[in-house]
């Protein structure tokens, strides 16, 4: 790089989650005046768009790939080709991936084989379970390979890179972006009092407990998911409501639709903007879900979480207190979460913990670390 040129960042993500957790970046980098282009890969088409509009983000490329009934290995070849072009077209010094996406896995293969570095975003969760989640899990270590620099969310997860032989000069450990995004977007709620009427009128939320729910999971599909919902059934049986966002994916909406449809208690809702999200977790009583994000997110606002799961790659939630894994035996989630109702002070020390996973200030260490690196 010429000493009169600006360090070119290219940002590449496909889907919600990786848009929430990126926002912050892209913004810290553009106040330290970067040439900072953003790459969407359209992954999740319509639930990455709302994030992009909340945020004011236009990309500068759109490989807009998604299509109806496509598979994994689609969305891979259609990343690595269509990468290939925006990465000869933009030759930038560094990408920045988020995660454990296809999106992510595709795009660090596309800049290796153009010999261009990646930093890796949320780097060294690891689950030790290469099918759970899947495929995820397999993902990530991919990523992790592929990348030049790593940005660690928590001690655990650099630890974890160290364990695997990585090289510690280029481990850094910034905390998790999607506090600083959780928490501005918490702060714009709490300052408008005409915004959560508004909400709250559109989301026509009721008096009881409320439980929010998410469940996505692949390796969930099929007989496993169905077990789920008729936990959430059996939950429904008490006095409580039950928020469901349910996952366009048709493997999730079609049985969630068959076996909780028309359950008075419970509302099957189109998934939320980013802004209606969190103001759903704000006034839930707990969370059920198989999401990683919210293990990530709840703590922040002091609602407990129940992992639907039996393994998480984000253990610090679970040795804080703040997160618990119940598996995804319908007896033991209705178990569990029955505990939380009726149970005070389980519920509460649940709820009292310091959220181990961010101050809010990740995405200032991460372009910090990119501005001492840019001037290598």
């Amino acid at each position: 790089m010429s000493p009169n040129s600006q360090f070119k960042v290219l940002v590449v993500m496909g889907t919600r989650p990786e848009a929430i957790k990126l926002v912050p970046v892209i913004r810290e980098l553009k106040k330290r005046d970067m040439d900072v282009k953003v790459c969407v890969t359209a992954q999740h088409r319509e639930m990455l768009d709302q994030v992009l509009t909340l945020f004011n983000v236009v990309p500068d490329f759109d490989l807009n790939i998604m299509k109806p009934h496509q598979d994994i290995t689609d969305v891979t070849t259609q990343v690595l080709v269509g990468m290939r072009q925006v990465l000869g077209a933009c030759r930038p010094d560094v990408v920045l991936v988020h995660g454990d996406t296809t999106t992510a896995m595709a795009t660090a293969l596309a800049s290796f084989y153009q010999k261009i570095p990646v930093g890796h975003i949320e780097a060294g969760l690891r689950s030790g379970n290469r099918y759970s989640p899947w495929p995820e899990e397999i993902n990530r270590q991919l990523v992790g390979t592929l990348s030049t620099l790593h940005f660690c969310p928590t001690e655990s997860a650099r630890q974890n890179l160290l364990k695997e032989g990585v090289d510690p000069s280029i481990l850094h450990v910034t905390g998790n972006t999607v506090i600083d995004t959780l928490l501005e977007v918490n702060t714009r709620i709490e300052a408008d009092a005409g915004l959560q009427h508004s909400l709250e009128k559109s989301l026509a939320l009721e008096g009881r407990k409320m439980i929010l729910v998410t469940m996505h999971r692949r390796e969930h599909f099929g007989q496993t998911f169905e077990n789920i919902c008729l936990a959430l059934k059996d939950i429904a049986q008490k006095d409580v409501q039950i928020v469901y966002p349910v996952h366009p994916n048709p493997n999730t909406r079609e049985p969630a639709q068959r076996l909780l449809g028309g359950i008075e208690n419970i509302h099957l809702i189109e998934p939320q903007e980013y802004l209606s999200f969190v103001y759903l977790i704000r006034r839930s009583f707990l969370i059920l879900t198989d999401s990683g994000g919210l293990q990530e997110e709840a703590p922040s606002l002091h609602k407990p979480v129940l992992v639907v799961r039996n393994n998480t790659e984000r253990p610090e939630g679970v040795e804080a207190g703040a997160v618990k894994l119940v598996g995804t035996e319908r007896a033991n989630i209705f178990r569990e979460t029955l505990n939380l109702l009726e149970n005070t002070r389980a519920y509460e020390a649940m709820t009292t913990v310091n959220n181990p996973y961010g101050d809010g200030h990740a995405a200032e260490r991460i372009a910090d670390i990119l501005v001492r690196h840019a001037s290598r």
